[in-house]
Parts: C-alpha cells; structure tokens; sequence
C-alpha cells in the first residue's frame, strides 16, 4: 500500500518538506501502526505518540484502518472556511482570515432582536509568554479541516447549550500578527445570558483543544510553535 502524509507546523519543518510520500505499507495498517512506521522510517520527526492523524479531512482514532489513496494528515499538537450566509448562524459560521478580526462587526453580525444577551472572547497576541519577550506570532492552518472540525465543535456546542437557539460566529487569524492583535474571535448571541456564556466558553475552549490552527511565537533570536512537546 502506498500513502502521501501531509505535515504542518513543527513536523514539516523537522522533515523539511510538507508531504511525505510512503510505499510498501502492509495492508490492514491502522494509524497507531502507521505513526510507528513514520518513527521508523523519518526519525527526524520525533516521537508521534501526541500527534493526532486526520484522515479524509476529520480526525481518526488510533485503531482506523486505513486504506490506499486516503487523504492522510499528521496534526501536532495545536495550540491552543470562507466566509458563509449569515442565516447560518444558528448553526454556527467558521471564518479563516488573513485580514484583522473587527470585534465590533462581528458583535454586530450575531446581534438579533430575539437576542437578549451577547457574548464577545477576544484572544490577543500578548508581548510575554512564560518570561519570555514576544516580538511577533504566526498562526498556520490546515484550512481543509478547520471547516468541518469547527462544524463537529458547533453541533456540540448546541447540544451542550440544550433547548435555547445560540448564534455563533468564530474567526480565526492565519499568517503573521503583530503584538496587540486580535487573534480569534467567539461572538454568541442568544435570548438569555446563561446561554450565551457557556456557548462562549465552550467554543473558545474546545477550539483550542482540537481545532487544526497552530502558532509561532518569535523571541528575540529565538522561535518556538507553541504545543511542540518534543
């Protein structure tokens, strides 16, 4: 069986290249036992054992099987779409952005008159990081799933939020950010505060859990991509 394993981040940078192409894998190999042969056969990636593998674009359990001609991806730790109708936003719009995130548009697009109450979660780029001076950051993506993860982290959200209707809006910023700027945005809006609150939480916290975005902090004469455990 043969593979193409794409990487991001820290594992395309230690393999120098973001697609590893694999031949003469034995039929039946499930992800545990393809991240073994990845150890065996490119050592320079380091151990595997906390990175996740994303198979036709949604993550896969250890045990998947996996077959030739999957669409293969390894996700390091993160750290941790196109723009849609907003007549979505009840069941949530997931927004990629190489521009800067405008807090006060956002709040406004998930504003409603059946909406009492608004929850906005603004993350920054701060200028330390565990004693650290940050000089800049940059967040990378794999774009074809951060779409239908947040899509999975949504249908949660409303589960978890139970009868009340929520309006949810998330933006993410890819590329490089300067210190001060605003690098994920969660705007919920819903009848009541309660509501409103824990959707906010929710997202903003599995988002950082699962969600394929990592990010780059610059020191002075120094860079590290934060969730790297090696």
């Amino acid at each position: 069986m043969k593979l193409v394993v794409r990487l991001f981040a820290v594992l395309r940078e230690r393999a120098g290249r973001s697609e590893l192409e694999l031949e003469d894998l034995p039929s039946g190999l499930d992800v545990s036992a393809l991240k073994r042969e990845l150890e065996a056969r490119h050592p320079e990636l380091g151990p595997l054992a906390a990175v996740r593998c994303a198979v036709d674009n949604a993550y896969a359990d250890e045990s998947a099987v996996l077959t030739g001609g999957a669409e293969v991806a390894l996700i390091p730790p993160v750290s941790g779409g196109s723009d849609a109708p907003d007549a979505d936003l009840e069941r949530g719009v997931f927004e990629l952005l190489h521009r800067p995130i405008d807090p006060l548009a956002c709040q406004r697009r998930v504003e409603h008159p059946a909406c009492g109450a608004c929850c906005v979660f603004t993350g920054l780029v701060r200028d330390t990081h565990r004693g650290r001076s940050v000089l800049r950051m940059e967040y990378e993506a794999f774009a074809p799933m951060t779409g239908p993860e947040m899509g999975r982290i949504f249908d949660r959200c409303r589960a978890e939020t139970g009868s009340e209707p929520v309006r949810m809006l998330v933006q993410h910023r890819v590329g490089k950010l300067a210190v001060g700027e605003a690098s994920v945005i969660v705007c919920v809006a819903s009848a009541h505060r309660d509501a409103a609150f824990r959707a906010c939480r929710f997202l903003i916290d599995e988002l950082k859990r699962s969600l394929p975005v990592w990010k780059k902090e610059f020191y002075p004469g120094d860079e590290h991509w934060i969730g790297d455990r090696s």
